[in-house]
């Protein structure tokens, strides 16, 4: 039995499945966004945690054999906010999330500043990406800024609250503007320009890896064995292509959510960031997709 968690922008969803890949059962809870002014998009947190535990529990008192019998916990979600931490973990602001569209003079500002930022990271400097929300931060809100000890992006934020590990995954890091999509690793010069460092930086591991274990103490509140692997998962397109099968070069889907996405799969990193083509990882190792 497995359980997957999908941190979305409009509800979260939960989805138990066997191993057969049958659908045990599943529970949504609807997030709410706030936009304190024009342009602005955010989260908080703790909404995503309470919507968490909510769906947790319907599972646990619907299927409670099944929930006692999961082995993996696979999380995906919402790409490119900015969950900021500070020494002792704790969210320092409201998060702003992917459709915020406050920081676009940011992204000039770091196109000028790293003139290699498309070849590193194979994309466009633009609003929605993590990176330009951190100049902002920088600017506007300079101790939140020098308070950040952490940044996350959404679900790895679930899974600091679930683990205590501080991880993400390739293809949720290529939506950041600071992986070296090539490499799958961090970037120093696109971090230094930001105010940041490596250390600020959660571990990058391949969706398929074990990227922490669940505490007993969430595990007893929601009828789940303790110390189930979590998986380091992916950013949502990512994740669906994994589950739909697209995987291979050429394959692909369009999806039409919140935001909308044509998604083709390919072997190799084939950025073409003057098409405004996004180029990420995927979350199979070994794998680049271009999203337009």
């Amino acid at each position: 039995m497995y359980l997957g968690v999908d941190l979305g922008t409009s509800e979260l969803k939960a989805l138990l499945l066997d191993d057969a890949h049958r659908v045990v059962g599943s529970a949504a809870e609807p997030l709410a966004i706030q936009r304190p002014r024009p342009l602005w998009s955010e989260q908080r947190p703790d909404d995503w945690w309470a919507a968490l535990d909510r769906a947790m529990l319907r599972l646990r008192d619907a299927h409670s054999a099944a929930m006692a019998a999961v082995r993996a916990l696979g999380p995906t979600g919402q790409m490119h906010g900015a969950v900021l931490l500070g020494a002792d973990d704790r969210v320092l602001r409201p998060a702003i999330l992917w459709n915020d569209g406050r920081s676009g003079a940011e992204c000039d500002a770091l196109a000028r500043a790293v003139p290699a930022l498309e070849a590193i990271t194979g994309n466009r400097a633009m609003a929605g990406f993590t990176a330009p929300k951190l100049l902002w931060l920088r600017a506007h809100e300079p101790a939140v800024h020098a308070a950040t000890a952490k940044v996350l992006l959404p679900k790895d934020w679930l899974r600091q609250r679930l683990s205590g590990e501080h991880a993400t995954d390739a293809s949720d890091a290529s939506g950041t503007l600071w992986l070296d999509v090539a490499g799958r690793c961090w970037s120093a010069p696109l971090l230094d320009a930001c105010g940041l460092g490596i250390g600020h930086m959660p571990r990058v591991v391949e969706g398929s890896q074990v990227a922490g274990r669940l505490r007993a103490s969430v595990a007893d509140r929601w009828g789940l064995p303790a110390g189930i692997a979590i998986a380091g998962g992916g950013g949502d397109n990512a994740a669906s292509a994994v589950g739909i099968g697209a995987v291979r070069p050429g394959q692909g889907f369009v999806s039409l959510g919140t935001s909308g996405v044509v998604f083709l799969a390919d072997a190799v990193h084939r950025p073409n960031p003057a098409a405004a083509v996004h180029a990420f990882c995927h979350a199979l190792p070994g794998s680049g997709t271009g999203c337009r």
